[in-house]
């Protein structure tokens, strides 16, 4: 299947799915319909129409695959999105927890000619404004902040949850990629990096599952965010 061919519905619901490939969490339907805010026979007849089109297979136990063709699919459109999102941030002057939404509207029309005026104009940028690769297959292993136990030295990597409603939380407690500090609260309700330079930085701890840091002492690496983390978007479904 080429690019054309690809509906901007199987778009979204590729990209969904290599979130939660990357994530590491399971490629199911229920998860799908979670992390979309979707019926699941509405998610199940996406994924039959996926299924019919070439870009992903089911197993009896329910799981979801791509093909090579819609593993192709999936890691263009994130790509695009990624990079449009540094475009925005970057060469326009769209704060970062803004941008998410914008990038949707605009990655499924872009044409290989804007494509590469964006590229030039980003650089060597390697990752979207929430610290997410643009060339997909270069995640950097790091482990929740939740995890991490207090005196831990942190650098933030990434923003795993880009739903706008919690960026707009993250960027008000001053947390995103590049912040470093030491973690110097841990309870069961919060979370606190203290930044070198006196500043301090709380999250709840549902919200600290969902930053992805690299710390010093490190806890043991997790593979999957909590499946309740899968949705903290009011409005639209989060990645």
């Amino acid at each position: 299947m080429s690019h054309e061919h690809v509906t901007v519905a199987e778009e979204e619901y590729l990209q969904m799915l290599f979130w939660l490939y990357e994530a590491n969490l399971p490629m199911t339907g229920a998860n799908l319909a979670r992390a979309m805010q979707l019926s699941a026979p509405t998610v199940h007849e996406m994924i039959g129409r996926l299924e019919r089109d070439g870009y992903v297979t089911r197993a009896r136990d329910k799981s979801i695959s791509f093909t090579d063709a819609g593993r192709r699919e999936a890691e263009e459109v994130t790509s695009r999105h990624r990079l449009i999102e540094r475009f925005l941030t970057d060469t326009v002057g769209v704060p970062w927890d803004e941008v998410h939404e914008e990038a949707e509207r605009l990655e499924h029309a872009m044409t290989p000619r804007f494509e590469a005026f964006v590229r030039a104009s980003v650089g060597d940028a390697a990752t979207c404004p929430h610290g997410h690769p643009i060339r997909v297959g270069e995640r950097v292993a790091g482990v929740p902040l939740a995890d991490c136990e207090i005196g831990a030295e942190v650098h933030v990597l990434r923003l795993e949850n880009e739903a706008e409603d919690l960026l707009h939380y993250l960027m008000d407690a001053g947390v995103g990629p590049g912040l470093e500090g030491k973690v110097s609260v841990s309870d069961d309700e919060h979370v606190t990096i203290a930044a070198p330079d006196g500043s301090e930085h709380t999250l709840t701890r549902s919200v600290a599952e969902t930053v992805t840091v690299r710390a010093d002492p490190s806890p043991p690496p997790r593979t999957a965010i909590p499946a309740e983390q899968l949705v903290l978007g009011k409005d639209r479904y989060g990645r």
